[in-house]
């Protein structure tokens, strides 16, 4: 429902609206339409005589209306509210929600605490393996492994971690950035996992289900941080090509 592709004058009558809106809102009337436009939902221009001539824009607003009415029974001062953030730039929200920033829409998707629950190793790969699967060079492998980003466990195999972080190290390789760029990287997610275990730390101590409620905590706060540092790196990407 983007005002900017639509046009500005309004060229449709009111009843020419309610033949659009009929199909999907059956019920909608003139009455109902004119009600909408008392409450500030929707302003059509008025033609010299005082006939309403209403927009695309218009249309689709009365749709948004009618939808969230019929699909979310939410009242009308909820949705006037979610009208006002969409004029404000943001996108339409999901089923019943708020709006969210358009801009910040690259948050969606991303991995939720669930992502983020432990599981055994599945993978025992021998050096010359994970090379090969990852597509690293022997000296890209031991300066990660250097600066601790990858390590080999018992035996001298490596896991599923160490090939997950090999694969993106290989492909951050492709546009220069090597094991040095990243120690950076390592510092940080250790300090994040400080800090999270810092605050369940309290909770492992609590008697029942502390311990459960501790490791649901720490995957929440993992899920957010990467959402945090995904709105950060978006923000900092815009100030540059700005």
């Amino acid at each position: 429902m983007s005002a900017a592709s639509l046009p500005a004058r309004g060229s449709l009558s009111i009843g020419e609206v309610l033949s659009q809106l009929r199909n999907d809102f059956p019920d909608v009337t003139i009455s109902k339409i004119r009600f909408l436009e008392e409450q500030g939902l929707v302003q059509p221009d008025r033609t010299p005589s005082g006939y309403r001539k209403f927009s695309t824009s218009d249309v689709a607003r009365l749709r948004y209306v009618l939808s969230q009415q019929r699909d979310h029974y939410l009242p009308l001062r909820v949705i006037k509210d979610q009208l006002e953030a969409i004029d404000r730039g943001h996108s339409p929200s999901g089923p019943g929600g708020v709006p969210r920033a358009a801009h910040l829409a690259i948050t969606e998707g991303l991995p939720s605490g669930e992502h983020f629950r432990s599981a055994p190793a599945a993978l025992r790969l021998t050096r010359e393996e994970l090379l090969n699967t990852a597509g690293l060079t022997s000296d890209q492998l031991r300066e990660l492994e250097q600066f601790g980003l990858i390590a080999s466990r018992a035996g001298g195999v490596y896991d599923d971690d160490a090939l997950a972080v090999a694969r993106v190290v290989a492909e951050l390789g492709r546009f220069g950035i090597e094991g040095r760029h990243l120690r950076s990287f390592k510092s940080a997610a250790d300090r994040e996992v400080g800090l999270f275990a810092q605050v369940a730390g309290p909770m492992r101590q609590r008697s029942g289900d502390g311990r459960a409620r501790a490791e649901e905590t720490i995957r929440e706060l993992a899920a957010l941080s990467v959402r945090l540092h995904t709105a950060l790196v978006q923000i900092g990407l815009r100030d540059i090509s700005s």
